[in-house]
């Protein structure tokens, strides 16, 4: 099975390239433009194709042959989409009906878009589902949202099957660009410097390994007839300062942590999970992975690439 991965070669995009290869019958093609991701970041045999979304031509030279999308390419900062706005929207809502317009015209018909959950719905009381009524708090959920309109339309309308799949927060392994708490924390405690976290801690997020995510998105690509949204969480809330404290059972003695509380930023959630009762009903998804055991893999990735670069310990 031929598969296009667009920002394959991001965080989650790499580890979905290393689960598929893993798992064998998988012929993958990668458009990334190296904005964050390298290349050099995948050992596992691709055919790579540098570019960006937005470029139409290089898209449909990267769907010749391909039997479905996975479509990670995106915008993901809610913050630096309030203050760019219009790149986000170039990106994240242009970039996909790029996308979109190309399969139709290469009558490739199945897609699975990654999309977001708390970011689309706005401060609702947990935990989300897929049939709240999304009310955007910044430019970049509401790209999303336009996106998912835009993948049911292509499926009433053209018969693509199309799959939209709202992640909770997502760590694990190979997230050396990433900004997510996890990522950053471990970053900082390499580095020797304090833990920020914007408000008092008490904030709740849905943190989902990355493994367990990427057998959700197998699951999606394999499923004919599969359409519509779906949660992909654990359905577990759990503040920052449960998450710190987690950290501190992971983590060696002699990398000390101190934490340093700021304000509040405009535009973040306060608290979100997800329920995933449609995703392991009707996806089999089941995320397996114990918070502790989970930060563990990606504590011990940490520390072995620091070892081999130092481009992981700066952020």
């Amino acid at each position: 099975m031929k598969i296009l991965i667009t920002g394959g070669l991001g965080f989650v995009g790499t580890n979905l390239i290393s689960h598929l290869t893993k798992k064998g019958g998988y012929q993958i093609v990668v458009l990334d433009d190296e904005s964050l991701g390298k290349r050099s970041h995948v050992a596992e045999p691709i055919q790579f194709i540098k570019g960006s979304i937005c470029d139409r031509s290089l898209v449909d030279q990267a769907l010749v042959g391909v039997d479905a999308v996975v479509h990670l390419a995106a915008h993901t900062r809610v913050v630096e989409s309030m203050e760019n706005p219009t790149y986000n929207f170039e990106v994240n809502v242009n970039g996909t009906f790029n996308v979109l317009s190309a399969m139709r015209a290469a009558g490739i018909k199945r897609i699975v878009n990654a999309s977001t959950g708390g970011a689309i719905l706005g401060e609702v009381p947990p935990p989300v589902h897929e049939e709240m009524v999304a009310r955007p708090t910044a430019p970049y959920g509401a790209s999303k949202l336009a996106v998912e309109g835009y993948c049911s339309a292509f499926n009433a309308a053209y018969g693509m099957e199309a799959v939209s799949l709202r992640f909770s927060n997502v760590y694990g392994a190979r997230s050396f660009h990433k900004g997510s708490v996890v990522a950053a924390f471990y970053k900082r405690i390499l580095a020797n410097k304090p833990l920020v976290v914007y408000g008092d801690g008490s904030q709740i997020r849905d943190f989902v390994f990355v493994e367990d995510l990427c057998q959700g998105i197998e699951q999606a690509i394999l499923q004919d007839g599969i359409t519509g949204v779906y949660q992909l969480g654990t359905g577990i809330p759990t503040s920052v300062n449960t998450l710190i404290d987690s950290m501190k059972q992971v983590v060696p003695e002699q990398y000390p942590i101190h934490v340093q509380y700021e304000d509040f930023r405009r535009g973040e959630l306060r608290e979100t999970f997800c329920d995933i009762s449609k995703a392991r009903r009707e996806l089999n998804f089941n995320p397996a992975t114990p918070l502790i055991e989970g930060l563990q893999v990606t504590w011990d990735w940490f520390v072995n690439s620091q070892q081999t670069s130092r481009e992981t310990v700066l952020i």
